[in-house]
């Protein structure tokens, strides 16, 4: 058996934590391995050894059996190992070429950068393993999963034949799913062996030949995806069965926590990216919003949030006209946010929990007393949020990013759940987060649904949004084309009207797609 990868008895410590104890990793030549593992499980942090990114404190490694020790990511890279990392990371004013060569840009006479001979490479690179990217097009007209397909192609133009993914199908609908599995096979027909991380369990089944399982930092098991089911693997990773979103009974009143009529926000370009939105929400009711990354949620959110100008429309909040309030006004008024991306948006990473868990809310009790912070308040504040939320952390004093990826997740759904929102509004609630933090989510969500409180769910895992929502309501180009009953629909249907394939108007050019 010939072994592309061996990692064997890793070793990794940082201060307080031992990331990767011992472990062992055997991937063999040609096929597609699966790391899974709960947040904190040393996934990361082993992709990251094997990439040069950080030294092992112990252990060593063989590529292709010969050892190595990687001091940078530019040694794997020359060692065949290339990396396509959780977000994207492309600049959308460049084409694909140009972000393809960026930083290895091929030169001909006098320095010039040599554009005809990369295009012809990525071409062949394109054509060899079927991802279908031309060379001009500018990244910012690309659909989500073509720019995954940008990511990949980078590493292969730079020679990788060992490619690790890292969450590939964080942001992807169904048939982009199906799209990317399918060109990973390809990859594997032609030779490259492949490592993929993934939170998706049922994902991981369809596409894996094997899979190795991390449990606090050790290996806990290798197991051939045909011999398991998604309930075991949950089992071997966190002890427990595979969590299901679904809810049953519905907790919708009369009471309009939140409403919006004909909101519009424009772009720099005066474009409209949210085009006379009307929306309501309902106390006790959750509202699922879906739709591919890109087509106006995050502008949907700061419109809400106050962080976008409203062009044309209203806001009300329990019947409170709040278009023109600051953001301050809004939070205090009960506007409560969990954001997108938790460390650029929710969490100052270097400071301590009870400093994060105030963040939002610091002009309000308990964390402020007049004009000045409380600490005694907030870190006995804090103290609740962790008890009542399963924050995982030895005290309120630890800095956040000491923290794993689902119990940063809890702090900041604790911070906004016990500051009594009017509204909450949930972007991606659960993303990148193992099955464990996933299933208390969920539950911290159904529980506050049921006490009355009115949430907006934007969520790219469509089991997730179906699950949970009383009303999906489907985004596309700034218009709400679609709403749909979340007890009559698939995921992969959903993904076609995300898609807008499955959109049909009716006379008056509204979408019908099974509107309640």
């Amino acid at each position: 058996m010939v072994l592309a990868i061996e990692l064997i008895d890793i070793t990794k410590r940082f201060p307080g934590v031992l990331a990767n104890d011992r472990v062992n990793l055997r991937v063999e030549l040609g096929e597609i391995h699966a790391i899974v593992g709960e947040n904190g499980a040393g996934k990361s942090t082993l992709m990251k050894i094997l990439y040069g990114m950080q030294p092992p404190d112990e252990g060593k490694m063989l590529v292709n059996g010969t050892e190595v020790d990687f001091k940078s990511p530019t040694e794997a890279i020359e060692a065949g190992i290339g990396m396509v990392h959780q977000h994207v990371m492309l600049a959308d004013n460049l084409t694909v070429l140009e972000n393809v060569i960026l930083g290895s840009e091929p030169t001909k006479s006098f320095g010039r950068i040599d554009f005809e001979s990369a295009a012809q490479h990525l071409r062949e690179v394109s054509h060899a393993y079927g991802l279908d990217i031309e060379p001009n097009d500018l990244v910012e007209t690309l659909e989500v999963g073509e720019r995954q397909r940008v990511e990949i192609i980078k590493v292969l133009f730079r020679g990788a034949k060992i490619l690790i993914l890292d969450e590939p199908t964080a942001v992807l609908v169904p048939q982009e799913v199906e799209q990317l599995h399918h060109n990973l096979r390809e990859l594997k027909a032609q030779g490259s062996t492949i490592l993929v991380i993934n939170h998706k369990l049922p994902e991981v089944l369809d596409i894996a030949d094997t899979i190795t399982v991390l449990r606090q930092g050790r290996t806990v098991g290798e197991v051939k995806a045909s011999d398991v089911t998604a309930g075991d693997l949950a089992e071997l990773m966190v002890g427990s069965e595979l969590p299901s979103p679904e809810t049953t009974e519905s907790t919708v009143t009369d009471d309009v926590a939140l409403s919006l009529r004909g909101v519009t926000v424009l772009n720099e370009e005066d474009r409209p990216v949210v085009d006379d939105v009307d929306l309501v929400i309902h106390r006790g009711e959750i509202v699922g919003i879906a739709g591919v990354e890109g087509n106006g949620q995050g502008e949907l959110i700061g419109a809400i949030m106050g962080t976008e100008h409203v062009e044309t429309g209203t806001l009300e909040l329990m019947g409170q006209d709040i278009t023109k309030w600051s953001v301050r006004q809004r939070r205090e008024a009960g506007v409560g946010l969990v954001p997108q991306d938790r460390h650029e948006e929710g969490l100052l990473l270097t400071a301590p929990l009870w400093e994060n868990a105030a963040l939002g809310h610091q002009t309000q009790r308990p964390y402020a007393k007049g004009w000045w912070i409380d600490r005694a308040a907030s870190r006995a504040h804090t103290q609740t949020i962790r008890k009542r939320f399963g924050v995982k952390t030895p005290n309120v004093d630890v800095a956040a990013h000491a923290l794993s990826g689902g119990n940063q997740q809890k702090l900041i759904i604790g911070r906004e759940m016990t500051a009594d929102p009017k509204i909450l509004v949930l972007a991606h609630p659960t993303r990148g987060i193992d099955v464990g933090a996933q299933a208390s989510v969920w539950q911290k969500i159904r529980d506050a649904r049921a006490d009355g409180l009115a949430t907006m769910l934007i969520s790219a895992d469509l089991e997730e949004l179906i699950g949970l929502s009383d009303t999906i309501l489907v985004m596309l180009r700034g218009k709400l084309v679609a709403k749909l009953d979340p007890a009559n629909v698939t995921p992969r249907q959903l993904g076609s009207y995300m898609t807008g394939a499955a959109i049909e108007t009716d006379g008056n050019g509204s979408a019908d797609g099974g509107a309640e």
